[in-house]
């Protein structure tokens, strides 16, 4: 016979039929209050209960491997069957390589300060009082997402370290791999005598579910979409809760005219090439004229040479052989696929122009040999995370040492770019006197 935790570990990731949407509302709202007593759980525990807890986490993912790809192999002949696009199977698809970076990330993840209680700033009063800004726990998050199933355990790690509560909800195409994730964590929370309903995964793929989530104000406090833009504006335009999100990701390369030209090349190709179909994929490279001969014959070779295919201005077109020309709608395309704008401008100030009118404010790009110009791009480039001589790739939370990211945000209230442990939370003000009164 099971016992109660039993139970509670299985309710919690196996699916269930659902007759309608007024039960499916009702799952959601029963859910949401179990997370919300979890939450109160987990926001008294100690980093290093929470720690322990994330690092049996990592070692019941490495101990479970074939059992999670078993999952997964489900949900790769289904996304087969149902013709799913290459670059969604590329994101669905597990490997024990994919289990292995999914448990050090959750290890990174438990080796990292602990951001709940951290004091922010304190200071004293003139009249004694001393005042404490601290970090506390959001408490209840929702993280609704696609394809891949590693987002299941970055984000209830993430979570967990920061002391909330999530309720996940990932997409159709990976059910059974989440599944299969989250009841390898809700196990791992029962052995570390943590309260697993920390850790809930929303078991129907009813659309229902999403829009019962972002409106239980009062007991989910922030949702976080993870996605192409359609579900993102879905979850905002249903949302009775706050939302931290990025539509999209337009991403830009300016080639100075003070490049050097062969970083510049190297940069702006693999900011294509390596992961065109995620969003710090570079969309659109702008080259200034002066340095277009020598940069843009040289990157459409390798550009041919890896089957990208350029969309161009007149004057660039020349250059670059077999591009076609661009519309406007190229420069602002998110492509997520090896298609890349290119254009020539005149002078640092059109380029940041062009980002300004057609970018995301995702993560843009400056290569340059000149300090001023890196500067006058940093300070205008209005970018959740601006690069100089880097890789627009780089805009990552594990490549920023968050140990994974729970998203990226271009919003500015209350967290922007990739979002770790310590985004998750807010403060409170703490007021410490010795009687005083205000008369």
């Amino acid at each position: 016979m099971e016992s109660a935790t039993e139970q509670n570990v299985e309710n919690g990731s196996a699916a269930k039929p659902l007759a309608d949407s007024a039960e499916v509302t009702q799952e959601i709202m029963r859910m949401a209050r179990k997370a919300r007593q979890a939450a109160r759980q987990l926001a008294a525990l100690t980093g290093n209960v929470r720690n322990a807890a994330l690092l049996r986490i990592a070692d019941g993912l490495v101990a479970n491997k074939a059992e999670l790809l078993a999952a997964n192999v489900i949900d790769l002949r289904e996304a087969k069957n149902n013709n799913l696009a290459l670059p969604m199977i590329s994101r669905l698809t597990l490997s024990e390589k994919k289990i292995e970076a999914m448990a050090a990330g959750v290890r990174e993840i438990a080796g990292q300060t602990d951001p709940v209680g951290q004091t922010i700033e304190a200071y004293d009063r003139p009249n004694g009082l001393r005042i404490e800004k601290r970090r506390v726990p959001i408490g209840v998050i929702a993280i609704i997402y696609e394809s891949r199933p590693n987002v299941t355990s970055d984000a209830a790690a993430l979570c967990l370290k920061s002391g909330n509560a999530c309720i996940l909800r990932g997409g159709k195409e990976s059910v059974h791999s989440n599944q299969a994730i989250a009841k390898i964590i809700r196990e791992s929370l029962v052995a570390a005598q943590v309260d697993p309903d920390a850790v809930q995964l929303i078991a129907t793929t009813d659309r229902a579910a999403v829009g019962a989530l972002v409106t239980a104000e009062g007991l989910v406090d922030l949702a976080i979409p993870r996605g192409g833009e359609s579900l993102i504006r879905a979850v905002v335009e249903q949302a009775t809760i706050p939302v931290i999100k990025h539509y999209k990701g337009v991403c830009h390369i300016y080639i100075d005219k003070y490049a050097d030209a062969d970083m510049a090349v190297e940069i702006a190709f693999s900011a294509k090439v390596d992961g065109c179909a995620v969003c710090n994929t570079a969309e659109c490279i702008l080259v200034h004229k002066d340095i277009s001969a020598r940069v843009l014959p040289r990157l459409a070779a390798k550009f041919r040479e890896a089957k990208v295919e350029m969309r161009a201005d007149a004057r660039s077109q020349g250059l670059l052989q077999n591009a076609k020309l661009a519309v406007e709608s190229d420069w602002g395309a998110e492509y997520l696929d090896l298609i890349v704008a290119i254009k020539q401008v005149n002078s640092i100030d059109e380029a940041i122009a062009h980002i300004t009118q057609y970018g995301s404010q995702h993560t843009d790009a400056i290569v340059t040999g000149d300090i001023a110009a890196a500067n006058k791009f940093i300070q205008n480039v209005d970018s959740a995370s601006v690069m100089v001589n880097a890789s627009t790739r780089w805009a990552d939370g594990f490549e920023y040492g968050l140990g994974a990211e729970i998203g990226i945000s271009t919003d500015k209230l209350h967290a922007r770019g990739p979002m770790g442990a310590a985004d998750l939370c807010t403060y409170k003000f703490i007021v410490t006197g010795n009687g005083q009164v205000r008369r």
